[in-house]
């Protein structure tokens, strides 16, 4: 065979060896890594879901006046669990949500001051309503009594107040006894959390981040004794 027709043969081939690597390369990212093939969320029981993505979003903070805040709509959030069947929240609902007057500079004047959370408390004539409306958000049928309108991020955690990115309808962690009222073992996480923060051991932006995520393993992503 002549060069000339040789060198032209070749490129052919190359552009072939292209196009075949190219499209193998398409099929591979297309979405076969174990996920849903057709794009679907994780199941509602996955820890993994449970993880909110970028920046907790900041709150309006404390108000003067509160006022009742609109939900998600009816059943469009779902409880996740833990392995140990630990309750957490839909992250697409609720995300976690700051209070913007926490800051590392003012740790001193607002959360490791002691009543702080108690003067920023939104009163029950305004929770009271939201929980009722947030069990619809998210499916909850079980007695209210027994559930905790829960900060995700507590206030003395610098959660925001009355932001509806940052409280949900706990259902009762295992364990708990019908009719007794909630029975939250996340506070005790939450007070050894404060404690850290307020006692320099602990990042209070890492803190928050990490209840957010997931309040059972909050203590040992940070380090910090159970």
């Amino acid at each position: 065979m002549p060069i000339s027709a040789r060198s032209h043969s070749a490129r052919w081939a190359a552009v072939a060896a292209v196009t075949v690597l190219a499209t193998t390369v398409a099929g591979c990212s297309s979405g076969k890594g174990g996920g849903d093939p057709k794009g679907g969320a994780s199941p509602s029981g996955s820890v993994s879901a449970s993880a909110p993505s970028g920046p907790i979003p900041v709150g309006p903070g404390p108000q003067s006046a509160y006022t009742v805040q609109q939900q998600p709509s009816p059943g469009s959030c779902h409880v996740h669990y833990t392995a140990d069947k630990q309750p957490l929240p839909d992250p697409k609902c609720t995300p976690g949500a700051t209070n913007p007057k926490v800051t590392p500079q003012t740790l001193k004047t607002t959360i490791c001051q002691s009543g702080y959370t108690k003067g920023i408390r939104p009163p029950v004539s305004i929770t009271g309503r939201e929980k009722t409306a947030n069990a619809t958000s998210y499916g909850y049928t079980g007695p209210l009594h027994d559930a905790e309108y829960d900060h995700l991020i507590s206030l003395q955690l610098g959660g925001d107040p009355n932001d509806p990115r940052n409280l949900w309808v706990e259902p009762p962690s295992p364990g708990h006894k019908p009719g007794a009222g909630p029975n939250n073992p996340k506070d005790g996480v939450e007070n050894k959390l404060k404690a850290a923060i307020c006692a320099g051991k602990t990042d209070l932006a890492k803190a928050q981040q990490a209840i957010a995520h997931d309040w059972t393993t909050a203590l040992s992503t940070l380090g910090l004794k159970e």
